[in-house]
């Protein structure tokens, strides 16, 4: 190949996905198994994170078992003291997870690959309860079907790219789609839901994380203790509250079961969520598993004040915030890039 014919061929492919925050979250009893059914309300909020993936400028082939050379992640937010740039990364094993389905489903009509290097751009928090690393998988599958699009046969059809979402993780899925959804099962199982109306959030993260397993085995635990932590897995209040657009209405009806294991465990949550409840916003909650608090505001202005305030104040409870507005989409290409 010349190298005009090169130059001229996309060589980088980027897409970008979101993180979200639970509006509802119900969790039933534990099963037989440990694991818990859910049912949830996810909207996804407009805190990107950037997956691109670079064609080896060499066009060296690749083993399709291993076409990735390397990864990067630059980060925006809390950096976690372990390296995270390997083959346990989601974005690693989205990328991977295409090819090998792309491998599985044209065979010997797959021409050879170029290898490739993953950069990811993260601004949602690090193990925060907002599915940054599910937001980054899905954008990760996206910017892989693109690359496949180009270098390989062609690329996965929709339903396949779901489908490997679920295997990846449960947060996945809604990733990828977006918007606002109900998930049922593991969180898994999608259904949108009629949304009115843009809601601002002030998302306010803690120094020290939180087990999502630890969480519910808590939650476990208390629930033994005290009768009246049942599962709440009706999503009616929220789903009319949503419908009507009002921010109120949508305070009154936010729910989150493990919130009490979370802030049990927490000691520091539950210093940033009784300064919260100190400020005239319209509701707070912890977001998923923790440790992040989403504190539902009535203005930008509003939300800005709460972040400023608890996070970058002297002797601020919270350890990093930021200002988002819900509703947001789901994974989508941004660029192609014919010089990387």
């Amino acid at each position: 190949m010349s190298a005009g014919n090169i130059l001229a061929i996309p060589m980088a492919f980027t897409a970008r996905a979101y993180g979200k925050v639970n509006l509802h979250l119900g969790v039933g009893q534990a099963r037989d198994d440990g694991y818990h059914d859910l049912t949830t309300v996810f909207q996804a909020v407009n805190r990107p994170e950037t997956v691109t993936v670079h064609v080896s400028p060499s066009f060296e082939q690749a083993d399709p078992a291993q076409v990735i050379e390397s990864m990067h992640t630059v980060f925006n937010v809390n950096e976690p003291g372990e390296n995270i740039d390997g083959p346990s990364n989601l974005a690693w094993k989205a990328v991977q997870a295409v090819v090998d389905k792309h491998q599985a489903i044209f065979g010997e009509h797959q021409p050879s690959l170029p290898k490739v290097r993953i950069t990811v751009d993260k601004t949602v928090f690090v193990a925060g309860g907002m599915a940054g690393g599910s937001a980054d998988a899905a954008a990760a599958l996206v910017a892989a079907n693109e690359y496949l699009d180009v270098h390989g046969v062609r690329g996965l059809e929709e339903d396949t790219l779901y489908e490997i979402a679920a295997h990846l993780g449960a947060d996945v899925p809604f990733c990828l789609m977006g918007g606002t959804a109900l998930g049922t099962g593991r969180g898994d199982a999608l259904a949108p839901m009629m949304v009115r109306g843009t809601y601002w959030w002030a998302f306010l993260s803690q120094r020290e994380g939180l087990s999502t397993g630890a969480v519910f085995e808590r939650l476990d635990d208390m629930r033994h203790n005290d009768v009246t932590l049942v599962p709440r897995l009706s999503t009616e209040d929220i789903g009319h509250a949503l419908i009507s657009g009002d921010p109120r209405d949508v305070a009154k009806a936010l729910h989150n079961d493990l919130q009490p294991a979370a802030l049990a465990m927490h000691p520091n949550l539950r210093r940033t969520m009784k300064h919260v409840k100190e400020l005239d916003v319209l509701a707070a909650l912890v977001s998923g598993s923790g440790p992040t608090l989403a504190v539902l505001c009535d203005s930008e202005e509003q939300a800005q004040r709460v972040v400023d305030t608890l996070a970058y104040a002297d002797d601020a409870p919270a350890y990093e915030g930021f200002v988002a507005h819900s509703p947001s989409g789901g994974a989508h290409v941004i660029t192609w890039d014919a010089g990387a």
